[in-house]
């Protein structure tokens, strides 16, 4: 059996299962409330083509929110027909072509609802429109600061989401299909669920609408324990929406964190000790804090060292770095810990969000990703070098 030591380092490695646990947990919960439901895989949390053509074999969608993202689902066996399509940065042509060919998109710019009058005129085309959302009018109590207000969607609190429907009601070969609502809280409580999605009932009795689907939007837990579950958010949203007689309305929801970030981890090596204080020593790997947090947002993280000698003198307090030259390129701090040394590796899990997409071309490119199987380790991408760096750049 090939096992983690064996691997060339620094390296992610994806478990299938844990992928295949997540959509369909989040899918079954669905299921048990609503008779049409729809799990949008979020391409910008992860990128990998692995993992797009697993949660496609899996019934989810596509959730795709720029033309490249649209054109990596096409190529990762994606019909049109199961891309949703968010986003400010749609292309005009990939626009129309996700609408001609029964995409879910949802309009977010004034810039989409002039190209509405570019369709043709033979059949009707069904589109969705986004929602303001201001957390702290919304749901104060998961609101980030004073004034949690959002640059994406049409305000219902201005002109804007008045101005948007009626400009759709006025194309005679268009019709509003569904609202989207999605806002990220660092809660992720079922509470702003339940009350973000009892603002779009009040918008649609307000506003008269007869819609097909309500688009919840990502941002769930569900991985992790003594947090909220699917089938608890699941139950929030049919709660709400009964209350409303809207149950029968197709729900979207669109997990990127709660799909990806417990499927991958993440292996670096020990390359050098430095004994800089009488009681503190600085470990430095190959990996990077770019790699685990690129939002170097993260004060602590699930982390182990695999096989090492733990019968070694006790260091009072070790930081362990990364391999770049920023002084701030460190991860976790080791206190009364058994000393690292050089060849040791760290294992660093829950970290398949947003990492492989934001980790920059800094230093070192991009690492081996590999799937673990049964009882082996199967390549997937391998690491770029100086030769795919400079494959498209013309120099002389």
């Amino acid at each position: 059996m090939e096992k983690i030591n064996d691997l060339s380092t620094p390296c992610f490695i994806l478990d299938p299962k844990e992928l295949e646990r997540s959509v369909r947990g989040f899918q079954e919960a669905l299921n048990s409330k609503f008779g049409n439901s729809i799990v949008g895989y979020s391409v910008k949390t992860n990128s990998v083509p692995f993992c797009l053509k697993c949660a496609g074999k899996l019934g989810a969608y596509a959730e795709v929110v720029s033309s490249d993202e649209y054109e990596l689902a096409l190529a990762c066996g994606f019909s049109k027909g199961n891309i949703i399509y968010n986003g400010p940065l749609k292309s005009k042509e990939t626009f129309i072509d996700a609408i001609l060919h029964g995409a879910i998109v949802n309009i977010e710019t004034k810039r989409e609802l002039s190209w509405l009058k570019e369709l043709p005129h033979d059949k009707k085309y069904n589109v969705g429109l986004r929602v303001n959302i201001n957390i702290s009018h919304v749901s104060p109590e998961d609101a980030d600061g004073e004034n949690d207000n959002s640059r994406f969607g049409f305000s219902d609190e201005t002109e804007e989401l008045k101005d948007a429907l009626s400009f759709i009601k006025q194309i005679d070969n268009v019709e509003l299909a569904g609202l989207h609502i999605h806002r990220t809280t660092h809660s992720r409580s079922v509470r702003f669920y339940k009350k973000s999605i009892e603002y779009a009932c009040q918008t649609i009795k307000k506003y008269g609408l007869s819609i097909n689907y309500l688009d919840v939007g990502g941002g769930f837990f569900g991985i992790f324990p003594n947090k909220p579950t699917y089938q608890q958010y699941s139950d929030a949203f049919y709660e709400v929406l009964s209350k409303f007689e809207m149950q029968n309305l197709c729900v979207i929801v669109e997990p990127g964190n709660a799909l990806v970030a417990s499927c991958f981890s993440f292996i670096s090596e020990v390359i050098d000790v430095k004994h800089v204080e009488k009681e503190l020593w600085f470990i430095t790997t190959n990996g990077s804090r770019n790699d685990i947090d690129p939002f170097f947002k993260k004060s602590t993280y699930l982390c182990e060292t695999v096989d090492y000698n733990k019968n070694r003198d006790i260091a009072k307090e070790q930081i362990v770095s990364g391999c770049t030259c920023l002084e701030y390129d460190r991860m976790h701090t080791l206190k009364d810990k058994p000393l690292l040394s050089v060849g040791d590796r760290i294992v660093y899990n829950n970290v398949g969000a947003y990492t492989m997409c934001l980790s920059p071309m800094f230093i070192r490119y991009i690492p081996n990703i590999y799937v673990k199987n049964e009882d082996s380790f199967e390549l997937i991408r391998e690491k770029w070098t100086a030769q795919e760096h400079i494959v498209k750049n013309k120099f002389k």
